[in-house]
């Protein structure tokens, strides 16, 4: 029998649902070097880390606009508009490679994903996949029915708000050492 590992972050818990004026409170202790771990004893132990980052959008000295992301430390505070980035960073730390190994990451409450901002380190043949139905199934592009103004159903691409979960599955194996990355966008709603 195959066995696999799977890894969730719940970057629920980094986000309050209760808002202040405009801002929305970050909680402050799961910003720390704390790290989880996803582990099964016969294959190994991947170390997981998760960071938030905040955009923010500058000019340089010609004028031109130029990103900057802003780690998110204890206690910050983000505003409706604001474009965050999570980043999953972790490592085989085990002597024996890990197989099946899938990270699942929950979109925040009070945040929407930004489509097509996830991405994964290409040396893993990882796969992205996500759910728009709390976690439950995952496909590489999720759709929706459609009704029409003339009564017909269509399906179309699922809008960025109908995203609840991102998936990154690594395939078969993560060699003992191996690091594995990925990151995704959200808007603050």
């Amino acid at each position: 029998m195959k066995r696999s590992s799977v890894a969730s972050l719940g970057v629920v818990a980094l986000i309050a649902g209760l808002t202040f004026g405009n801002q929305i409170p970050v909680i402050a202790n799961l910003f720390t070097d704390d790290a989880a771990v996803a582990q099964n004893a016969k294959q190994g132990q991947v170390q997981l880390r998760l960071k938030a980052e905040k955009k923010i959008v500058q000019k340089d000295t010609q004028g031109k606009q130029k990103v900057i992301w802003q780690e998110l430390s204890n206690g910050a505070k983000v505003q409706q508009g604001e474009i965050l980035r999570y980043s999953v960073s972790g490592v085989n730390n085990g002597e024996k490679a890990v197989n099946n190994l899938a990270i699942n990451q929950p979109i925040p409450k009070g945040m929407v994903y930004v489509l097509n901002s996830a991405t994964v380190n290409k040396n893993t043949n990882a796969q992205i996949t996500y759910s728009i139905n709390g976690g439950k199934t995952f496909v590489k592009n999720p759709t929706v029915e459609v009704k029409l103004p003339n009564g017909q159903v269509e399906t179309s691409p699922a809008p960025d708000t109908a995203y609840t979960h991102i998936r990154w599955n690594f395939g078969k194996s993560v060699p003992a050492k191996a690091s594995v990355d990925g990151t995704y966008q959200v808007k603050v709603r």
